[in-house]
């Protein structure tokens, strides 16, 4: 597999503090990589300055070998739902449509092959039902399928995720999951901000923890050892006891 995130030397600042620095790691394509790490660790400004969402001060970013505004088209990107006016004024299945816009031509709308596949995608995950609905009107966990329905819809090659199962239900958490894994087996990448360790063998191939500076990359058996925990979260015991974890 080759490298199709390549990150070289970053460093972010956002509203003025160093939020990630000297950070260098490299994600071969078709893989589900967790991005963990304690709060203000800088994992939601990695994934926004992966996307030049936010400036970067300084630092090479590449993927797939071409820099970002080359591939944006080929990246679907699912926000924290927090970051999402949810009283917005549009329906389910219009919001999935939106993930089509990447791949039309200038200043062409989406037609009805647009809206079929876009109807497509909310069947993928379950939500086909409330397509009339309007966002607002979902539960966490429905919303955030919709989402994802919309990066599904986007036919992209690779996946930034920020956060998805936080606040939502046990059911639309393994849809989502289940839906990722098939992207992978598609030879989709996948990067998600995540903060639930326990989970991690089951959802992740490789995990990137983070504490400003980068801790450890790698598989999440060479991640998840106390040690290497304990040097990220710094005397956080809480976190590392509901982990199960006992450091000397």
């Amino acid at each position: 597999m080759e490298d199709i995130v390549i990150v070289q030397d970053l460093y972010v600042s956002y509203h003025g503090n160093e939020a990630v620095k000297n950070l260098s790691f490299s994600t071969k394509a078709g893989q589900i990589v967790g991005i963990i790490g304690p709060n203000g660790a800088g994992k939601s400004t990695l994934l926004k300055s992966l996307l030049n969402l936010i400036p970067r001060d300084k630092g090479q970013i590449k993927i797939a070998g071409k820099p970002i505004h080359e591939m944006r088209k080929k990246i679907a990107y699912v926000p924290q739902r927090s970051n999402i006016d949810w009283d917005f004024p549009i329906t389910v299945i219009d919001t999935v449509v939106i993930g089509t816009y990447p791949n039309l031509g200038l200043f062409k709308r989406p037609k009805k092959r647009e809206r079929e596949w876009a109807y497509e995608c909310l069947q993928k995950v379950g939500m086909e039902e409330f397509s009339q609905r309007q966002i607002g009107e979902l539960s966490g966990g429905q919303q955030q399928r919709v989402f994802v329905a919309r990066a599904l819809a986007q036919k992209a090659e690779l996946f930034f995720l920020d956060e998805p199962f936080v606040g939502i239900d046990v059911s639309s958490e393994e849809t989502i999951i289940n839906i990722l894994r098939e992207q992978k087996n598609l030879g989709k990448t996948v990067l998600v901000v995540h903060h639930d360790l326990s989970k991690a063998n089951s959802y992740f191939d490789e995990l990137l923890l983070l504490n400003r500076e980068l801790v450890k990359y790698g598989a999440v058996a060479e991640v998840c050892r106390p040690d290497v925990i304990k040097k990220a979260y710094q005397g956080q015991l809480s976190f590392l006891d509901e982990m199960g974890m006992t450091v000397s």
